[in-house]
């Protein structure tokens, strides 16, 4: 077997028993779309080849020692935990402890409509018309969903943390319990959407706090719903 074909067959097992076969989260973990890694797998004479700096790529994204891509392995065990660092690449002995696989979670990223009702079912939606999928390695304790921040009401002044700008994608757990301190996704009685506030105490009364001093303190007396609490936020750039 070539180094291609070594290449091509060690990416199909990884997809196999990394990513539970699915090309898509594969594709999202190694920072390219599916139709390149349909391409990279394909048995025709028309495959995209693995070459060199693709294959190294592969190794950093996937936590993998340097030259694994290039080698025969034995198993489902090499392939989760990278196993058999200690291998020469180009002439030089490369040795690193074994890495832990990568494992990844998809959840759904709704608008601040849909939160309310993901939060009460966990599939809300008909095959076929599910929302866009985010994914990350942060494993929920409770159905979980992503909404991006709108507005920025959830901007902290320069030099204070978290600040989570407008744009932001924010993961929320709905297994969490909210305490005081925590970012939360909340529902209030008089309006039909989302809101993404921080949960105070003060006084032995509740409030929900934006991160921006400019906006006020919103009371809380029985009229709101916390849906979950914020575990993750990412930004695009």
């Amino acid at each position: 077997m070539d180094i291609a074909d070594r290449r091509r067959e060690n990416l199909r097992a990884l997809m196999n028993e990394r990513f539970e076969g699915k090309r898509a989260r594969l594709a999202h973990a190694i920072e390219r779309e599916p139709s390149y890694i349909s391409r990279c797998l394909s048995d025709k004479a028309h495959r995209k080849k693995i070459g060199e700096e693709f294959a190294r790529h592969i190794e950093g994204t996937l936590h993998l020692p340097p030259g694994w891509m290039d080698r025969e392995h034995d198993g489902p065990e090499d392939i989760m935990y990278g196993a058999g660092a200690d291998t020469q690449v180009d002439g030089v002995n490369n040795v690193s402890e074994p890495n832990q696989p990568a494992q990844y979670y998809r959840y759904p990223v709704v608008s601040r409509v849909q939160a309310g009702g993901w939060t009460e079912v966990v599939t809300p939606y008909e095959p076929g018309s599910e929302p866009h999928e985010e994914s990350t390695d942060y494993r929920a304790t409770g159905p979980a969903f992503w909404l991006e921040v709108q507005g920025d009401s959830m901007t902290a002044p320069p030099g204070s943390q978290p600040s989570i700008p407008e744009g932001a994608l924010v993961l929320f757990d709905t297994g969490i319990e909210a305490v005081p301190g925590k970012l939360v996704a909340a529902l209030l009685d008089d309006c039909n959407e989302a809101t993404f506030k921080q949960l105070i105490e003060d006084g032995g009364r509740r409030y929900l706090r934006a991160l921006n001093p400019a906006y006020p303190l919103i009371p809380i007396n029985g009229n709101c719903r916390i849906l979950g609490v914020a575990v993750e936020a990412k930004t695009r750039l």
